[in-house]
């Protein structure tokens, strides 16, 4: 199933996705659902990484080296 939202582009953006769309036969919507697909992934890490630095700074999380890492999962 899918859902169906909105998305406010420039004029400039919108008019590069209709000159793409005209020369490829494919839709817009096309472009706009492989763009969202193919970004996501990097948007999360990213959002994720900063919420994680920031629990660093914060003092809530802690840094452990690789070595320390590893020698805890022997001992489970």
């Amino acid at each position: 199933m899918s859902k169906q939202t909105a998305v406010r582009l420039s004029d400039e953006t919108y008019q590069r996705l209709q000159v793409l769309s005209g020369q490829t036969g494919r839709t817009a919507t096309y472009y706009i659902r492989e763009a969202i697909e193919t970004h996501l992934d990097d948007l999360e890490d990213i959002y994720l990484a900063e919420q994680a630095l920031e629990r660093l700074r914060r003092g809530e999380d802690q840094v452990v080296s690789a070595e320390a890492f590893w020698r805890g999962l022997e001992g489970s």
